[in-house]
């Protein structure tokens, strides 16, 4: 298997990039456009974008034998987008990526009760760490303490989960099946709560709408290719590169600055998602 930790650095550094796009033009947007409406539009335009590369794949090899799996991620992964847009509506920018990033730390628990996998004593160490990072970020008891954070908890305990299926589909089953099925399950989920809360779009938040879509799958697609061509555990601390990116749009379009505890939690957070990561 090929390593070129280069070639993976600079992949997942810009695939990092697009999402903290993704996430900016989530804030910037959101008052005019409905949370459901956001959700849905970065589900349709995602699949959108992603026909192209089906094609050329070819529409005979979609057939799958792992649907109910395919069913359960974009279930709990439509749930963790609604959870994690919700934040990126109410928080600074770089205090959403940070709350996303405690997702890591319960993908061990979900291996742990799913797959019967061991928590080795490191990966023990970096999950307790990781979490008092998270509680530095999210303040508890204090004047600033927002309850909205715990959302973006429970999003990303859920997306540990649809990490987990993802996981057990991938014996099987090649990413662009992954990716295409749920985009295809997700616009549909996503769909459903419109059926009662539609809001027709303006026409002027269409581009943008779709640039959500566009970098949202751009992102996944290139930090999926990172994986492939380098060592994860080598390659996986650049992820942490969305925090500053998501730090410098904050500041420069909403005059965001970080408090101390925020940044003690980043460095507990970073530091533990690195010893989590060489555990492996």
């Amino acid at each position: 298997m090929s390593n070129d930790l280069r070639r993976g650095a600079i992949l997942l550094l810009t695939a990092e990039f697009m999402l903290a796009v993704m996430a900016a033009l989530i804030k910037l947007i959101s008052p005019e456009v409905s949370h459901g409406m956001l959700v849905f539009a970065r589900n349709l335009f995602g699949l959108f974008f992603l026909l192209p590369i089906i094609t050329h794949q070819g529409w005979h090899n979609l057939k799958t034998d792992q649907l109910g799996l395919h069913v359960i991620r974009s279930i709990v992964g439509v749930a963790a987008m609604y959870g994690y847009f919700y934040v990126i509506t109410h928080l600074p920018l770089a205090e959403a990526a940070l709350v996303k990033l405690s997702s890591p730390f319960f993908l061990p628990i979900i291996t742990l009760i799913w797959l019967g996998e061991r928590i080795n004593h490191k990966t023990l160490w970096a999950i307790a760490i990781g979490f008092v990072g998270v509680v530095f970020v999210l303040r508890p008891g204090s004047d600033t303490f927002q309850p909205v954070a715990l959302i973006g908890v429970a999003a990303a305990a859920l997306a540990s989960v649809a990490k987990v299926a993802i996981r057990k589909m991938t014996v099987t089953e090649p990413g662009y099946r992954v990716v295409f099925y749920f985009g295809l399950l997700a616009t549909l989920v996503s769909g459903v709560p419109l059926i009662w809360d539609w809001q027709t779009p303006a026409l002027s938040t269409l581009p943008w709408l779709a640039a959500i879509g566009l970098t949202g799958t751009v992102g996944q697609l290139l930090m999926t290719r990172a994986y492939q061509v380098a060592n994860p555990g080598q390659v996986g601390p650049f992820t942490y590169s969305t925090v500053i990116y998501a730090a410098v749009f904050g500041w420069m379009f909403w005059d965001e600055v970080l408090v101390i505890t925020t940044l003690i939690g980043s460095a507990l957070i970073i530091g533990a998602g690195i010893l989590n990561m060489k555990s492996r």
